[in-house]
């Protein structure tokens, strides 16, 4: 078993771009964008327990602006788990991670992530 706790340096700047796009989106109340961008920094991230867990967090955040008690309740598990499995490297991948999504569901990674993640990680 391989236990994962740290992102590597070189996909540092992808995560927090996709972060970023989160916080402008929202701001500007453009909330399917900043979903959007939660999903990829999500992606990003699920290997990594503690960037797993910050983007778990925001996901749960979203849901309580959006005031959807779905969300807010199917990120709570997620929330509690996720780490834990990225940390032991048991993770979905490509897993978009919000409700609407079963947590253990393995899905195509975007074309532009799969080549960042594979050129970074």
């Amino acid at each position: 078993m391989k236990f994962t706790t740290k992102m590597p340096n070189k996909l540092i700047p992808f995560y927090q771009n996709e972060l970023e796009a989160v916080k402008d989106n929202l701001e500007q109340n453009k909330l399917q964008n900043a979903w959007y961008h939660l999903e990829r920094a999500h992606i990003i991230a699920q290997k990594y327990p503690y960037e797993h867990t910050f983007v778990l967090w925001k996901m749960v955040q979203f849901g309580i602006k959006i005031k959807s008690a779905k969300e807010v309740m199917g990120q709570i598990p997620r929330l509690l788990v996720g780490g834990v499995k990225s940390f032991v490297g048991h993770i979905p991948v490509g897993n978009t991670g919000g409700a609407n999504v079963p947590p253990l569901k393995t899905m195509e990674i975007p074309k532009d992530l799969k080549e960042i993640l594979q050129a970074n990680s």
